[in-house]
């Protein structure tokens, strides 16, 4: 069937939206977007076949096989219960520093974010642990919930990310490249954080009251940090180390960073069938769907190129009269705005048909523009209404919290994403540079 792009776009998006919005999963909601699709633009009955051909072919790249490894890291340290004895170390190291379970919430999430791979694990994960004490401590709801909702985001950024890899297969861009490309942008972002938080208590120093605390020495602080936080760089090494050494390959790297976490999770004897099988059991609910997601996806962007529209958009994408940097904000914005109301890997299926090949035309690196979509998607999930850690902060914070507490806390996080955002499009070696030094 012939028909303009911009009615191919328009019913392709459309339907997507439409079936999301009469409460179907994603991954249906793409399937169904696809069958019509491939009906129409494909021929077909033949389309049909070839649909199916098409799928089971998308889900056979070997780089796929990371995500699940990645997403059983997470489950690994979360069921074992090893982040306790982290925070721990963490809060001695901050000693008496005011308001030193905010900074410890910057210091355990980040580090949690090169081990776990998932948001909402990390979220869940910081605010069972964290928000009780600080609570306890005096500490005011903006300050107990606000870092947590931040720093949980920081999974998304800083490898080992499932979400990178869904991305860059997505986009057939360098996995590994992509994976490094996060790692300065979310330092950077974990400084905003800290930058934040001290602001805030120096125009309200009761916002995160002091309390006495018993003394360590020097010597016991190290001894602590050096039992509790020096066997993560096992698995620091394991999956980004390797890879920027170009001696594994994401994959590889990740089925060491497994294999890391279970020599970390032993040496601290918390290894047991029970957080194995909770382990695996988790890992394999979050696989089949993301999995069934990939399924709809790939589909729907070949369909998309088939019917034109994605050529067409950007023709008419680039035939303004303005500078290729406007069209990249302009993409920011749009993917600012969906942030609100879907989730992450819904915003890459349905923008990133579209977004990647215009990067490329605009002459962009892929690569730089992918980080700055993962940080959207970051954003997106602290964003009203409906982003997801919002809910997941919902879920842990005191009695009586109010969701518009929730929001007016995690506000001034969103804004230090856009910080980065404007950094990142003024300064692109922010994410380039440690790929750069991989020899990509």
């Amino acid at each position: 069937m012939i028909m303009e792009w911009y009615w191919a776009a328009a019913l392709m998006v459309g339907l997507v939206l439409a079936l999301m919005a009469l409460g179907f999963p994603v991954a249906i909601a793409f399937l169904g977007a696809n069958a019509v699709g491939v009906y129409l633009f494909m021929g077909g009955w033949v389309g049909m076949e070839q649909l199916v051909g098409s799928a089971s072919d998308s889900l056979s790249s070997f780089i796929l096989v990371t995500v699940p490894l990645f997403i059983l890291m997470g489950n690994l340290f979360y069921h074992s219960g090893v982040a306790v004895r982290v925070f721990d170390a963490l809060d001695a190291l901050f000693g008496r520093l005011p308001g030193r379970l905010c900074y410890v919430t910057v210091a355990g999430g980040t580090l949690f974010a090169a081990l776990s791979g998932s948001a909402m694990a990390n979220g869940a994960m910081m605010g069972s642990l964290m928000v009780p004490e600080m609570v306890r401590r005096g500490y005011q709801a903006r300050m107990a919930i606000g870092p947590i909702i931040g720093c949980a985001g920081l999974a998304i950024l800083i490898p080992p990310s499932a979400l990178g890899v869904l991305l860059g297969s997505l986009a057939q861009i360098n996995v590994g490249a992509l994976l490094i490309a996060g790692i300065m942008p979310g330092i950077v972002l974990a400084i905003l954080y800290a930058i934040l938080i001290w602001t805030q208590l120096k125009m309200d120093p009761s916002a995160a009251p002091a309390y006495d605390i018993v003394r360590k020495s020097a010597g016991d602080t190290a001894l602590l940090i050096l039992r509790n936080i020096a066997p993560m760089g096992i698995v620091v090494f394991c999956v980004v180390g390797l890879i920027v050494l170009g001696i594994a390959t994401p994959t590889e790297a990740a089925a060491f960073g497994v294999l890391g976490t279970i020599v970390v999770i032993a040496l601290f004897r918390r290894l047991s069938w029970a957080v194995i099988s909770k382990s695996l059991k988790s890992s394999v609910n979050v696989t089949v769907m993301v999995f069934f997601i990939l399924l709809g996806s790939f589909t729907f962007s070949q369909i998309f190129a088939f019917s034109g529209a994605t050529e067409g958009l950007i023709r008419w994408a680039t035939g303004f009269d303005v500078s290729p940097m406007v069209i990249v904000c302009t993409m920011v914005l749009l993917l600012l705005v969906l942030g609100c109301f879907i989730d992450g890997i819904s915003m890459i299926l349905i923008t990133l048909p579209v977004f990647m090949p215009l990067v490329v035309k605009l002459g962009y690196d892929p690569i730089w523009f992918g980080v700055i979509m993962l940080v959207t998607i970051e954003m997106g999930a602290i964003s009203p209404p409906f982003g997801l850690m919002l809910y997941v902060m919902m879920g842990v914070s005191p009695p009586g919290t109010r969701f518009a507490d929730v929001v007016r806390a995690g506000m001034p996080f969103f804004w230090c994403g856009l910080a980065l955002i404007i950094l990142m499009l003024t300064f692109p070696k922010i994410a380039l540079w440690l790929p750069g030094l991989m020899g990509r």
